[in-house]
């Protein structure tokens, strides 16, 4: 099995060694995403909710360029600079998946 990188012009380019997304047969594998606006390199909002919407929409657009969607997600780790903020990050968050949520 061959790996195949997968890029999208709609979700930031990388920074540095890695790739966005590998593909490995029938599974795919994310980066960690940071809520930078693709277009202009720039952090996106100044509050949990507007960058959890930003990440959400990166991780979309990389999903996209295979044909999926967040559905498709199986598990997601998490890194939170303030735990203060965790209920209204998972608000935005849980808005995007629906039963079964991913592990």
């Amino acid at each position: 099995m061959f790996i195949n990188a997968i890029h999208s012009e709609h979700a930031p380019k990388a920074i540095g060694p890695y790739s966005p997304a590998v593909k490995l047969g029938d599974f795919v594998y994310l980066s960690g995403q940071i809520p930078l606006d693709p277009k202009t390199g720039e952090v996106v909002g100044t509050t949990i909710e507007e960058q959890t919407h930003q990440v959400m929409k990166n991780i979309g657009a990389v999903l996209a360029e295979m044909g999926l969607a967040h559905r498709h997600v199986v598990k997601t780790t998490v890194f939170m600079k303030d735990l203060n903020d965790f209920n209204a990050f998972n608000e935005v968050y849980g808005s995007y998946f629906t039963q079964p949520y991913p592990a």
